[in-house]
C-alpha cells in the first residue's frame, strides 16, 4: 500500500504557487507534513483528497488513479479538514449514523456498531446525543475525527487535528492514530513539531510550495547533529545577534530569552552547545 505523488503543482488565479513541483513516496504508518500556515500543506491535502485538480503531476495510490479514479480514492479516504462544519441542532450520533450511511454502510446492526466504535474512540459516547452545536471546539474536532474514520478506510488524511484540543485529548488521538497507522497510510499536516515527533516514522517539510526536506526524524535530525548553539539574551541584543548569526529560533528557557542559532564551529560569543531537536530541523529547513 503506497501514496505516490509525482511532480505535482498547483498555482491559484492570484498567482500564488501553492504546490510547486513536489514529488513523495509514502507508505503504510505515520507521516507527518510539516511547515508554517500558508506553506502549502493544506493546498496538498485537498488535492490528494480530490478537492482539487492540480496544473500537473500525478497522485496514484495503491493502484488508482487519484486524478482520473477520484471516487475510487474517496471509497478508501478517510479525511478530516483544518476547518469543517456540523449541523449544529442534530446530535453526534444522528450524524455520524447519516454519514455512514452515505460511506456506503447500509446495514443496520452493522452501521450501529460502526457508530458506537467511534464514539467510544474519540470519547465521544457519553455525549453522543446532544446536539453538536452544544459542543466544545475540541469535542467538534473530536468528531471531526470520528468521520474520517467511517468505512475503514486505508487512506487517512488529517489536517491541523490537535488544533483546540486539551492535553488530554491530544493524548487519546496521538494513541488513536497510532492504533490506525499500523496498517494504513495517514498523513498527518500540521505545525506543531511536537505531534511529528511523537507519531510519525516518516516526514516531510513544505515552505512556500516547496519541498524542503524528506526522510525520517532520525535522518532529519542529523542535519543539525552538533550544530546547534544557544544562550540567554537580553531582547535589546536579539536585533544584533540576528544580524550576526544564522538564528533559527528564540524562546524562553527556564524563563529567560534563549537564542538558538546554526553554526558549523563553534560561534564563541557565550554560545554553548545543545542538544537539536526536530523544531531546530524545522526551523534550520525553513529558514535555508
Amino acid at each position: 500500500m503506497e501514496l505516490l505523488i509525482q511532480n505535482l503543482e498547483k498555482t491559484y488565479p492570484n498567482g500564488v504557487k501553492a504546490i510547486n513541483n513536489i514529488s513523495l513516496r509514502i507508505g503504510a504508518g505515520m507521516f507527518g507534513m510539516l511547515g508554517p500556515n500558508g506553506a502549502g500543506k493544506s493546498s496538498l491535502m485537498r488535492t490528494i483528497a480530490t478537492l482539487q485538480n492540480p496544473d500537473a503531476g500525478s497522485i496514484t495510490f495503491d493502484g488508482i488513479d487519484v486524478l482520473t479514479q477520484p471516487q475510487e480514492l474517496r471509497k478508501r479516504l478517510g479525511y478530516l479538514p483544518q476547518e469543517f462544519g456540523v449541523y449544529p441542532k442534530i446530535s453526534a450520533e444522528t450524524l455520524l449514523d447519516h454519514l455512514a450511511t452515505l460511506k456506503g454502510i447500509t446495514n443496520n446492526s452493522e452501521r450501529k456498531e460502526t457508530v458506537k466504535y467511534l464514539l467510544q474512540k474519540t470519547n465521544l459516547f457519553d455525549v453522543r446525543k446532544k446536539n453538536l452545536g452544544t459542543y466544545s471546539g475540541g469535542m467538534k474536532q473530536r468528531f471531526g475525527i470520528a468521520q474520517a474514520l467511517l468505512g475503514n478506510p486505508k487512506l487517512i488524511i488529517v489536517d491541523e487535528p490537535t488544533a483546540g484540543l486539551d492535553p488530554g485529548e491530544r493524548t487519546r488521538f496521538h494513541n488513536l492514530l497510532s492504533e490506525i497507522g499500523e496498517q494504513t497510510v495517514v498523513i498527518l499536516s500540521t505545525h506543531i513539531v511536537e505531534d511529528v515527533t511523537n507519531l510519525c516514522t516518516s516526514m516531510a517539510i513544505v515552505n512556500k510550495g516547496n519541498l524542503v526536506l524528506e526522510g525520517t526524524p532520525a535522518k532529519a535530525l542529523e542535519t543539525v547533529a552538533g550544530k546547534i548553539w544557544a544562550k540567554h539574551v537580553d531582547k535589546k541584543e536579539i536585533p544584533v545577534i540576528q544580524a550576526q548569526y544564522n538564528v533559527l529560533t528564540t524562546k524562553l528557557v527556564g524563563g529567560k530569552p534563549t537564542a538558538f542559532i546554526f553554526s558549523d564551529g563553534e560561534p564563541g560569543d557565550g554560545f554553548l552547545p545543545s542538544e537539536g531537536g526536530l523544531e531546530e530541523v524545522y526551523f534550520y529547513a525553513i529558514s535555508a
